[in-house]
């Protein structure tokens, strides 16, 4: 049976209710089993400019936004203006004819121009064609109005029995016009009968705190992480968790470390240029030795840079984040689930290793939305806090003589909360003895500063053995290897597809872990490989020279996107074949859609 591959792109003003239907089609989507990937390209505007939401179906996992659209649903001029060219043989385009008009058009492409005023003449309001538009998209595919109608009459209920049956007549009048004159799409949505979870990824970051055991969330409201501290917020009381919108990051990151220092799991997140702010204090943690998860959704830089845009440029930020050397853990989710489950991870590790871990996501993942099996987000996840004192440690009263810092072989000290009895000790962002007493002025003691001080960074040789090393996707001894990290996972195993089909054979390492790295294992995989292409969405190779510094190891060739969208399917591929061509080592797509 060929596979099913819908993509239905929305778009228009900033206030136009874009969102809307594209919630409505993603909910029909995953009541019936089938899975969705949502990207919304917008503007950092309340009102006006140029938003656009593609919705991509399947009735197998969707593994990025794709590369075509099969219906277009342009709300205004500018939209059927920027996209009309970039619609092919096959494809459909619906719009209010009153308002928009079509320009040249490619031979198969079906126009479908309906009239707001011939079908809802009585009702007033831009937002009408939206729903004329849903329901005649719903009427190609062969979706039954009663679905619609339910759908409509619970978000409308609020408003009343009159804007439930205003809103339902019009769709009827949409639904049926659409019924008359136009032809449907060449097959029908099925049903598997098993309901699928559609979230984003911030709302994934939050859940996955939640199943962590977070107790205290904090954060100033910054694009893209903001979704995080809203799920967060709108579920607190029913989940016992304390949530703070503070006045800036240096104050968010403070906070989270005096509430991690009383001994709860505290989460925190922001962008890079709040993550800037944060940096000092993140030193102050590891020297402290106090857990705590940071999480750092990038987008364009650098400054303001483009706040509503995706981009993979902090990398060696997080690196270099703090003065000095200290142990931290970063790790980079490679899809949407992975946001969920990879926080309980670093959490754990954070509280056996007594350190700072950083989650290293983008917009694409965190404001992107998927479907997924519920049946994935399990929340009875495994939890370790470590070696604490009075809760899984069992130390007897010491009367003064606790060594909060004492030198141990792995590095770890066992901790006590405060107020655990008997186990008075000095906290401070100074080097200090194993007692917690101050070294870095009047007691500077060059024998002990090296001791702490490796006894810190010792942590980080027990961190590696508990990480998974990443494993090659695909036929290994295929012609080319994708080397990605983070969020590029989906669209690189979508273009091994895309290549395979033009006779190309490919296969994907994806990196998780950052830091510490797999070095050996990536040099192991990697040398055995026929040529390896880098692909990341920045200017500079980040991961690349990050790579080189840790094993020596240079790719033969470079795929990179830095334009603030995010990389299609095409874009790899045409990348490959140019590199494989000798044409070029860097290639640098360029972004059809303005958007």
């Amino acid at each position: 049976m060929k596979r099913i591959d819908l993509a239905i792109g929305i778009g228009g003003a900033a206030g136009q209710g874009i969102a809307t239907p594209g919630d409505v089609l993603a909910r029909i989507f995953v009541r019936r089993g089938l899975h969705v990937n949502a990207y919304n390209a917008y503007q950092s505007i309340i009102r006006g400019g140029h938003i656009f939401l593609t919705l991509r179906m399947s009735d197998q996992p969707v593994l990025s936004h794709g590369d075509k659209l099969d219906v277009l649903m342009p709300l205004n001029q500018d939209t059927m203006n920027r996209h009309l060219r970039l619609m092919r043989a096959g494809s459909t385009v619906l719009f209010n004819s009153d308002t928009i008009k079509p320009g040249a058009v490619s031979e198969g492409v079906q126009l479908c121009p309906f009239s707001v005023k011939a079908l809802a003449p009585t009702i007033r309001g831009d937002l009408v064609q939206n729903t004329i538009a849903l329901a005649a998209v719903l009427r190609l595919i062969g979706v039954e109005f009663e679905i619609l109608e339910e759908i409509l009459t619970l978000q409308f209920r609020r408003k009343g029995a009159a804007a439930v049956a205003e809103n339902v007549g019009v769709a009827r009048a949409g639904y049926d016009y659409a019924a008359a004159h136009f032809t449907a799409l060449p097959f029908s949505l099925p049903d598997t009968a098993k309901p699928l979870a559609f979230f984003e990824g911030n709302q994934a970051l939050a859940m996955g705190g939640a199943a962590a055991g977070v107790r205290f969330y904090c954060a100033y409201p910054m694009s893209p992480s903001s979704g995080v501290l809203h799920w967060m917020a709108r579920h607190a009381r029913q989940l016992g968790i304390m949530v703070r919108q503070v006045e800036d990051e240096i104050g968010v990151i403070n906070m989270a470390i005096g509430a991690a220092h009383t001994g709860c799991r505290v989460m925190c997140a922001t962008s890079g240029g709040g993550f800037a702010l944060m940096s000092e204090a993140l030193g102050s943690a590891a020297m402290m030795e106090i857990p705590i998860v940071c999480i750092n959704v990038q987008r364009a830089g650098p400054a303001t840079g483009v706040p509503t845009k995706t981009e993979q440029g902090d990398l060696w930020q997080v690196l270099g984040a703090g003065q000095g050397d200290y142990p931290r853990i970063i790790v980079a989710p490679t899809n949407i689930v992975d946001c969920f489950k990879i926080v309980p991870q670093l959490f754990n590790l954070v509280d056996k290793f007594q350190c700072p871990g950083i989650i290293l996501t983008d917009l694409l993942l965190s404001e992107g939305r998927s479907s997924s099996d519920p049946a994935e987000l399990d929340f009875n996840v495994p939890i370790d806090r470590g070696d604490v004192i009075g809760l899984n440690g069992d130390e007897p009263p010491v009367n003064g003589g606790f060594k909060r810092y004492r030198i141990t072989e792995s590095g770890i000290s066992p901790r006590a909360v405060p107020g655990t009895p008997g186990h008075v000790h000095v906290v401070a962002t100074d080097e200090h003895d194993e007692d917690g007493v101050l070294i870095s002025d009047e007691f500077t003691d060059p024998h002990k500063r090296q001791a702490i001080h490796e006894k810190r960074m010792r942590k980080m040789d027990g961190v590696l053995p508990l990480l998974p090393p990443p494993a090659l996707f695909g036929a290994a001894d295929a012609r080319v290897t994708l080397l990605g990290w983070g969020s590029t996972e989906g669209v690189i195993r979508e273009a091994i597809g895309q290549l395979a089909d033009a006779g190309i054979t490919a296969n994907n390492l994806q990196i998780k872990w950052l830091v510490p790295l797999h070095a050996d294992a990536i040099l192991s995989i990697l040398s055995a490989c026929a040529k390896v292409v880098i692909v990341e969405n920045n200017y500079s190779g980040q991961f690349a020279r990050y790579l080189r510094s840790e094993t020596g190891f240079a790719a033969e060739g470079h795929i990179r996107k830095y334009d603030g969208e995010p990389f299609m399917p095409h874009h790899v591929v045409e990348g490959v074949k140019a590199i494989l061509a000798g044409s070029t080592k860097l290639y640098v797509p360029v972004h059809e859609i303005q958007v």
